[in-house]
């Protein structure tokens, strides 16, 4: 099983953007967990990032008969980025939205997600462990 994470902008600066909402743990120690709980799981998967929303488009395009099923952090995007939710429709691969912190408990521009729209799953603000909880749930999804 392929799971590709996808991350959006400013995701590459944790630990040191707002470590009050996101944590000190950095964008690193991220990548290092997502690989620790996947090689637990038994799957593999691809963890990408860009700040750029046409590279996140063409990372889903590419995983289309290329992985089973797509993790994706749109950060910023979620609320603004009809294009994501497009490319999540029209390669029709499983995606599980996640974020680290809970957008609804935010301010309101940020209580919308397009990219959901798209998805089967969603876990939020509970840190590194919302990827922890969305990799467990797409692999029971996909293999059933």
């Amino acid at each position: 099983m392929k799971i590709l994470v996808l991350n959006g902008p400013n995701i590459n600066m944790l630990g040191i953007r707002e470590p009050a909402i996101y944590g000190n743990k950095t964008y690193s120690d991220l990548e290092n967990q997502l690989e620790s709980w996947a090689k637990e799981s038994d799957i593999e998967i691809e963890v990408f990032q860009s700040n750029h929303e046409g590279v996140l488009v063409d990372k889903i395009q590419e995983a289309y008969n290329n992985f089973d099923g797509i993790i994706i952090n749109p950060a910023a995007y979620t609320h603004t980025s009809i294009a994501i939710l497009d490319a999540l429709k029209a390669v029709g691969i499983p995606a599980v939205e996640v974020h680290l912190s809970e957008p609804s408990e935010r301010e309101a521009f940020r209580h919308i997600s397009y990219a959901g729209i798209a998805c089967i799953g969603r876990f939020a603000g509970m840190g590194f462990d919302s990827y922890k909880m969305a990799i467990e749930f797409i692999k029971n999804y996909i293999e059933n």
